[in-house]
């Protein structure tokens, strides 16, 4: 049976790409001072305006302006004519502390508590994981090129190769599956922001040669006579950013992670300390579902967890393999009890979320809210990480089957 599947991704310039790079520097701005710190950052940004509101307790002393305009030059918004002007924007802050109700309910007290019962879920919620063997990453094809398109028009802008893009940006790839294995690269669809004066015929011409082709071929990928192309379908693209259209902080989770390929639970990452299981769940999740694909036990692998405020260990484990597993679900949920532990504590501990940072860069969180959370063979995730020992264990499981 063939099918088509399309995934999207977005450039770091689109707008609510923009506010979840800027949530997420502050929160990088905040644990490099304050590990402890508790932020909930949420940013908007509009015409000549940056909006940034939520709840941040931390002992960091974290100029907002200052975060917000380094983000924006960064990402290219230094002039007006393009769309934003980190220079001239105006950056409103409203930010209030943590809750003392939600602070109570994770943060216990109780002395007779381990310390991996001592924090419990920051909210309430369910939280997936995916994994499949489509791609080296294990992770689906088409979300997988839609981001490294997205990487690579940001690339061929910032370098100068193709000095009249812009910032803003959006990608889109459908791929043909034939009994549910990928088969071929169906339409490669990219909308990408660009100076005035730029003909369709030369987009199409440099956005072929210079950003499809080369991602295509990354992955073994030909260009046959039935792939379709489509570049800025609307004729021309050269209102952008906050000028052409608002932006928000988590508006973007499919983007951020599977695709649509797998279920969401429908809590956005970005902005958050890994004190919510809407962020480190979420990558543990992954964790474990991309272990239980590498080790055999199935091709495809999704895992929902659920959580209750204030208790840390998950309320429920759920497993779902499409029939690709090679020993019974119930088992494979058996596994995951045993070997991986989902208390906030401990995914903190073993990820290593309150310090994430290298001796080379300050930034953590800000390098993943653009282009996907999951899957970064650019960067080294701990939650990308096969664990060896889970994985002697499978294998002594498997030879006795």
């Amino acid at each position: 049976m063939k099918k088509l599947f399309t995934s999207e991704s977005v450039t770091e310039g689109h707008p609510d790409k923009i506010c979840d790079c800027i949530s997420d520097a502050i929160l990088d701005a905040c644990l490099l001072q304050d590990p402890d710190s508790k932020v909930a950052c949420e940013t908007v940004v509009s015409t000549g305006l940056v909006f940034i509101t939520g709840e941040i307790t931390s002992k960091a002393k974290v100029d907002y302006k200052a975060v917000t305009k380094k983000v924006l030059t960064e990402i290219g918004y230094t002039d007006f004519s393009i769309g934003f002007d980190a220079n001239s924007c105006a950056i409103l802050t409203s930010i209030n502390q943590q809750s003392p109700d939600i602070s109570q309910g994770v943060f216990k007290k109780d002395l007779d508590l381990t310390k991996e019962n001592s924090i419990g879920a920051g909210d309430q919620g369910i939280m997936f994981g995916f994994a499949c063997k489509e791609t080296p990453e294990l992770m689906p094809l088409p979300i997988v090129l839609a981001h490294r398109l997205a990487q690579k028009l940001s690339e061929v802008r910032k370098t100068r190769i193709l000095d009249y893009l812009r910032p803003d940006g959006k990608t889109q790839v459908t791929i043909e599956y034939e009994d549910n294995l990928p088969k071929r690269v169906d339409t490669v669809l990219i909308s990408t922001q660009h100076s005035q004066g730029i003909s369709p015929e030369k987009l199409e011409k440099d956005l072929s040669e210079f950003v499809i082709k080369p991602v295509l071929a990354s992955y073994q990928l030909q260009w046959d006579s039935q792939l379709r192309v489509i570049i800025n379908p609307s004729g021309k693209f050269v209102i952008g950013g906050p000028n052409g259209d608002a932006g928000l902080t988590g508006r973007k989770i499919i983007v951020d992670t599977y695709g649509g390929s797998a279920c969401h639970g429908g809590g956005a990452f970005s902005g958050k300390d890994p004190s919510k299981v809407d962020r480190s769940a979420a990558y543990v999740a992954r964790y474990i579902a991309k272990n239980i694909v590498a080790a055999g036990l199935a091709e495809i692998c999704q895992v929902q967890l659920s959580y209750a405020i204030g208790i840390a260990s998950p309320v429920s484990f759920y497993v779902e393999t499409k029939g690709t597993n090679t020993i019974p679900e119930e088992k494979i949920v058996e596994l995951i009890k045993n070997h991986f532990d989902a208390r906030p504590y401990s995914i903190i501990q073993k990820f290593k979320l309150k310090e994430p940072f290298s001796g080379k860069s300050e930034k953590f969180y800000q390098l993943i809210s653009a282009y996907g959370h999951f899957g970064r063979s650019d960067l080294e995730l701990p939650w990308e990480k096969i664990d060896a020992a889970f994985h002697s264990k499978v294998k002594n499981l498997l030879s006795k089957k």
